[in-house]
């Protein structure tokens, strides 16, 4: 056996068992993320809320990134990447209990706090396992781990809502907004009270799970990384180091189209459920259109597939990016325009409208955006690379803020219908709302085009 083969073996090896653990923790990522979206027209029902409070859910959890991603770094400095993520994992495990008392109080900002801990966990998680997709194999080959993190990713956030409508919401059915209208107050207050009590046992599992997993990767053979390779910056204050990485339009114009694109996944993901029960997909349980975002998510896991068999063999990542941003421009013009009433039937699933099956779309103009934009942005950063990623994670903003305007647009139109009578003929406020996603992928589509290219302000 040759010294290359046996030095490819050693490489090989090295790589595996850090890998399975990486996939293991990519999957928890998408697991505890895309529950939030069946989690929406749950709290809309059970804390009665409107459109667009129910939305506060996604704000919650995604504003934890925009406010921990820079102390995350300094703590993962602190720690280092191994007990960073055995440390994300405990935060998040400690958010899943705060939903016990949050659904025996059936209180909607205890929800939120729950939330903002579990987002402020994979925050930390984030922060450390990221660097690890990069550091642990070849360079030449980190897009081939990132695609195939990515479909660990978005393969649990095809299985959360069904899992979650299975043990928790398959008889929500029971609880539609005409069946409580005509119950009594004490009867709506009981029946809603039985309704949130669901969520603690599979929130108790997951707090197990995490802690399992935290003390497991605590004494795991993931090895400890050392990304010192920017000594020229380390004496620099955090505030200096952001400033001078924010001279790199590359970076600025990085950030802006993370944060869209964050937003258009998120909004895709999360939205289809609610606008689905407002279509009337409900199924024969009454709950079906809380498994409306796996629709979305197998969407993103063949857009995976499609990168890994096409890039960069066949096509190039920024082309794959030019044709996503393309891609979900085309799709929110017909979510728009197309009417609802046009109905498709696909095997073994209910008759749905059509646009129902554009927006699960979107998930597949999404699916590359996020390997394509993060290298694209950090390039030639140089020292500053490390910084540069810290204010990428705080690009995840996007699937806080968005999810608010689309959820307040939504009940502005719907509002305004209802005040003309029009509201049985007129397209809804959570249809025509989407056009938020319009100016989203056309930010993709000028970064994959021109605003990854510039190195100065002056030539931007």
């Amino acid at each position: 056996m040759s010294e290359i083969d046996i030095t490819l073996k050693k490489e090989q090896s090295s790589t595996l068992i850090p890998m399975v653990i990486l996939t293991s923790l990519f999957f928890i990522f998408g697991f505890v993320t895309w529950l939030n979206g069946p989690l929406i027209p749950f709290f809309k029902l059970a804390c009665e809320l409107t459109e667009s409070q129910s939305y506060f859910v996604t704000f919650a959890f995604y504003i934890a990134y925009f406010v921990m991603a820079i102390p995350s770094s300094f703590l993962i400095e602190k720690v280092g990447y191994k007990n960073g993520i055995s440390l994300g994992l405990l935060v998040i495990a400690v958010g899943a209990l705060l939903f016990y008392p949050a659904a025996a109080t059936r209180t909607f900002s205890f929800f939120l706090i729950a939330l903002f801990v579990m987002g402020t966990g994979l925050a930390v998680l984030q922060t450390a396992a990221n660097p690890y997709v990069v550091v642990i194999g070849p360079r030449e080959s980190a897009a081939a781990r990132i695609s195939v993190l990515g479909i660990a990713n978005k393969l649990a956030g095809f299985l959360a809502p069904l899992l979650l409508t299975a043990l928790v919401l398959s008889n929500i059915g029971d609880y539609s907004a005409d069946k409580i209208a005509v119950m009594t107050s004490v009867q709506k207050e009981s029946a809603l009270d039985l309704l949130a009590l669901q969520l603690q046992t599979p929130y108790i599992y997951m707090a197990v799970i995490m802690l399992v997993l935290a003390v497991l990767v605590k004494y795991s053979p993931l090895p400890e990384i050392n990304l010192d390779d920017e000594g020229q910056v380390a004496h620099l204050s955090i505030f200096k180091q952001i400033k001078e990485a924010f001279k790199h339009p590359q970076l600025v114009f990085g950030v802006i189209t993370l944060m869209v694109y964050v937003a258009a996944e998120v909004l895709a993901g999360d939205s289809i459920g609610g606008f689905g029960k407002q279509l009337g997909v409900y199924g024969e349980n009454g709950a079906f259109y809380l498994k409306l975002t796996s629709f979305t998510m197998t969407a993103m896991v063949i857009g995976y597939i499609l990168g890994i068999t096409l890039i960069p063999k066949y096509v190039s990542q920024v082309f794959a990016l030019k044709v996503s941003g393309f891609l979900g421009l085309i799709l929110v013009a017909l979510i728009v325009i197309l009417s609802p009433k046009i109905m498709v039937q696909l095997p073994g699933i209910p008759e749905l409208p059509v646009i129902i099956i554009l927006v699960a779309l979107l998930g597949l103009a999404n699916a590359l955006c996020w390997p394509a934009i993060w290298p694209m942005a950090l390039q030639d950063l140089g020292g500053f690379t490390k910084i540069g990623g810290a204010v990428l994670i705080m690009g995840i903003i996007g699937g806080a803020v968005f999810p608010l305007f689309y959820g307040l647009l939504a009940d502005t139109i719907n509002t305004a219908n209802e005040a003309k009578g029009i509201a049985e003929t007129a397209k809804s406020g959570n249809q025509l709302a989407y056009l938020i996603l319009l100016p989203a992928y056309l930010m993709i589509v000028f970064f994959a085009f021109k605003g990854h290219k510039y190195r100065s302000w002056e030539k931007a």
